[in-house]
Formats: C-alpha cells, sequence, structure tokens
C-alpha cells in the first residue's frame, strides 16, 4: 500500500510539472510581433513613420508609439517587433482596410487607431488610452449678439420673477401697515397691479403718497437699498453685453452646415467620413478629405466659396492638437458624437490582449503617461491636454459671452429683505395680535380662575352644614 500510494504522488507530481513547465517556458522566451503602423502625410505628433534606408527598417515615433513601448516594460515576457508601414491615404487605403490585415500580416496595430464595433468584427482591441469624442471646429468670428430683447438678459426669468413677487408683497405689507391713512377700499387700489406699483410710487413719487409710519418708513428703505443693488447689477451686466467683444463660432451645430450646402472636412481615412454620411446624413459631394494641421488651417480660411471647407469635424484629440497651434482663430461648436478613443488591435482571441489591456491600465495610472503626454501635447492639466498658448484655451469653448444674473446671486438679499419686513409688520400691526392674546387671557380666566373660585366657595359651605348637623 505504501509503495502504491508513493507511485501515485510521483505521478501527480510528474504530470504538474509536465502542465506547468511550457507556461514557464514560454514566460522566459521571446514573443516575435509582426507590428503595423499607419503611415500617413499629417499629425507626426501620435504616429511618425521614418524609413531608414541604410538599415532598411522603419524608425516609428510618436504618442502612440511611445505608449506601446511603455507596455512593452510592464509585460511579463520579452516582446521583439517587426515593424511594417502602411499608407493611409485616400487612394491606398482607409483605417479600416488597416484593421483588416489582421493577422494574416501584421500580428498588431500600433497607432492612432479609433476602437469601432465594426473594427471588433476582425480584431480584439485592448482598452483605450486617449479621450473620446468626436467634434467640430468652425471659425470664431467678433462680434455683439444683439437683439429687440436684448436689454432682458442680464437678468434670468427667475430673478425677473422674484423681483415682481418681491415688489408686490412689500407693496401690501406697506398697504396693510398703512391702511388708516391710505383710502385703499375701492377695488382698483387693492388690485395686484396697485400693490405693485406702490413702493415704486412712494420711492419715485414720495410726495403724492407719503406714509406715515415708522415701520413702513423701513420697509421702504429697505425695498430701496434692494432696489440699488439690482439696478446697479443690471447697468453693470447691461454694459457688458452691449460693448464687450465676444466670440462666436461660425456655425453653432452641424445641421446649420447640412441645411446650408456648406463644405464639411475630415481627416483622411478616418472614420469620420461613415459618420457625416450616414449619422449625420452629409452629402458625399460636400464632404472633403483633409491630410494634416496646416491643411485644416487653410481649408477652413479659404471657407467653402474658396475652394475650402466650412468646418473640420474630427476627434477630440486631434482637434485639441489642432488649436493648440491655431486656437487664435477657431473654436469647438456644436454636440460631441461618442467614440471609444485609440487602443491597439490584436488577432480575435489573442492573449496578448488581455496582457496589454493589464499594462495600458498600469501606465495610465503612473506618471509615464504624463510624461508621453507632456512630451508631445505640452503641459498636463488634471483632465487632457492644456494648450501652450492663452488664446487657445479661450477660443475652445464654444461662446465666450456673458451669461445672465440669476436668482441665486441675490438670494441672501432677497431672504434680507423678506425678514425685515415681516419684522416689521409684526411690530407695526400690534392690533393683530392683540386680538388672540385678549381671547387667551378671557379663556384662562373663564376656566382657570373661575374653577379655584368654585372650589373656594364650596368648602365653607360644607362646614355649615356639619356644624348645623
Amino acid at each position: 500500500m505504501a509503495n502504491n500510494k508513493s507511485l501515485s504522488y510521483l505521478v501527480a507530481w510528474l504530470v504538474i510539472m509536465f502542465l506547468v513547465a511550457p507556461s514557464t517556458a514560454s514566460m522566459e522566451e521571446t514573443v516575435k510581433l509582426r507590428v503595423g503602423v499607419p503611415k500617413k502625410e499629417g499629425f507626426p505628433e501620435f504616429v511618425n513613420v521614418i524609413l531608414d534606408e541604410d538599415e532598411h527598417k522603419y524608425n516609428v515615433t510618436g504618442y502612440c508609439m511611445d505608449v506601446f513601448n511603455a507596455v512593452l516594460t510592464i509585460l511579463p515576457f520579452k516582446v521583439s517587433l517587426q515593424i511594417e508601414a502602411y499608407d493611409v491615404n485616400e487612394s491606398t487605403g482607409t483605417y479600416d482596410a488597416l484593421v483588416q490585415q489582421i493577422p494574416q500580416k501584421y500580428d498588431v496595430m500600433v497607432g492612432d487607431i479609433t476602437i469601432l464595433a465594426k473594427r471588433s468584427k476582425f480584431v480584439d482591441f485592448t482598452l483605450p488610452y486617449t479621450e473620446s469624442g468626436v467634434q467640430m471646429v468652425v471659425a470664431a468670428r467678433q462680434g455683439r449678439e444683439q437683439s429687440m430683447w436684448t436689454f432682458v438678459k442680464p437678468f434670468s426669468w427667475d430673478l425677473w420673477l422674484s423681483i415682481v413677487v418681491m415688489s408686490m408683497f412689500i407693496g401690501s405689507v406697506i398697504l396693510i401697515m398703512e391702511r388708516n391713512k391710505q383710502e385703499v377700499a375701492n377695488s382698483q387700489q387693492l388690485s395686484p397691479i396697485y400693490f405693485l406699483w406702490f413702493p415704486i410710487s412712494q420711492a419715485v413719487l414720495p410726495e403724492r403718497e407719503g406714509v406715515a409710519k415708522k415701520c413702513s418708513r423701513f420697509v421702504l428703505m429697505v425695498w430701496l437699498l434692494l432696489a440699488f443693488v439690482l439696478m446697479q447689477s443690471y447697468t453693470a451686466s447691461l454694459t457688458t453685453m452691449m460693448t464687450v467683444e465676444q466670440l462666436q463660432p461660425s456655425f453653432l451645430n452641424v445641421d446649420d452646415l447640412r441645411t446650408g450646402d456648406y463644405y464639411v472636412g475630415y481627416q483622411t481615412g478616418s472614420f469620420v467620413y461613415d459618420l457625416l454620411l450616414h449619422k449625420l446624413k452629409f452629402n458625399a459631394s460636400k464632404l472633403k478629405a483633409i491630410g494634416s494641421i496646416s491643411q485644416y488651417h487653410q481649408a477652413l480660411k479659404n471657407g467653402s466659396r474658396g475652394g475650402g471647407v466650412s468646418a473640420i469635424v474630427d476627434e477630440l484629440p486631434y482637434l485639441k492638437l489642432f488649436l493648440q497651434k491655431y486656437g487664435s482663430n477657431y473654436m469647438i461648436s456644436g454636440p460631441t458624437y461618442r467614440a471609444a478613443g485609440f487602443g491597439f488591435a490584436f488577432a480575435r482571441n489573442s492573449n496578448l490582449t488581455t496582457a496589454f489591456s493589464r499594462g495600458i491600465l498600469e501606465v495610465s495610472e503612473s506618471d509615464k503617461m504624463d510624461n508621453i503626454k507632456a512630451k508631445y501635447f505640452g503641459k498636463i492639466m488634471n483632465n487632457g491636454w492644456q494648450y501652450q498658448s492663452d488664446s487657445s484655451t479661450t477660443s475652445s469653448s464654444s461662446s465666450s459671452s456673458p451669461s445672465s444674473l440669476t436668482f441665486h446671486s441675490f438670494s441672501g438679499l432677497f431672504l434680507i429683505t423678506g425678514i425685515a419686513t415681516l419684522l416689521a409688520l409684526f411690530v407695526s400691526e400690534t392690533v393683530i395680535w392683540r386680538t388672540p392674546i385678549s381671547m387667551a387671557k378671557a379663556y384662562s380666566r373663564r376656566y382657570l380662575f373661575c374653577t379655584s373660585s368654585t372650589s373656594a366657595q364650596t368648602h365653607p359651605t360644607t362646614d355649615d352644614d356639619s356644624i348645623g348637623k
């Protein structure tokens, strides 16, 4: 029995070593990868492919390649790379065609390749390592947007409504306190319009309808303080709206471009073409492929009438890079359309996808990712890239117009005014409080004092009866 048991342990140990040995050996072996990279004219900050004719190999630099190399240093196994370039242009191939070269020609694709659902039918993507989203860049124009209702824009609708309600409240309080001095019996004076007009008339025409009580004057002074602050704020806000030059986008959204029959640009070989054509319903004849940042600038500068375009639709990383250089003349406008960001592409069901995804997480959570971004795009903000020029920062927003003042900005002042008005009403109208006080006294005399007097009269009667008996 002992020999059989020892033999079984030996067999089990051999089986375990047989299973573990290949995996251990695979950890020590070097994994060879055929790496495909997109070669194109523009945006060398992301991928820049240069052919070394002496050594007959490609030297690849850029943000995407640096992230890939950073992930390689974290992997638990060694990797050797054989880099091949794939020309991306309007005539020879697109990013969709590049992805479909896996696994026949490449083992992995490294570059500014966006994760898309239709591409995932052919390859497996790692986790994204860039921010996502597709937006529109248009030319910025300076001007003041004015209309016949500009005078109401300094205040928001809730603030205007609060002013009307507070004026009616103060007017009604003053009329209550001055009811013995003012003739307010007729229905015209007791209308809501009169309540609203009364405090204003007291401030503008005090000689016509003077208030007599000191509490009424106190309430009127509190209302004048509120009106003074509001008038000064209104004047300052309206002056800003009428005089300050504001950056405005030449087009607010893609609907204006589509209905106006304008030309729209997109990056050569990008999936944005399908987005514009199928989802946003643009005419294919109105779409122009553009290959570099300088061409973006020139096309927008010329405009649709000059043979260029009126807007550029592209992914956020490219647009931010464009605004970093030409941000003083252009701005982002319109909604953001969803996109998953850049990722590395592997063959379907490849074990390397999971390993590289974990590596991307480690790089993203370390200082390596910040250093790579700073190398190619400038200083780093907490959430994205910071433009190196101050003018581009201001132009990246869709509008720099001053916003209207809201009720929240003056809520404290309204609260103080309301409390002061109620306190003055409480002090002034002693008659209102005299009636419930007198009723309480009468109630206490009737039930409390009457009960005690009744009990006092009952005891002597009992004593007389006992003496008689």
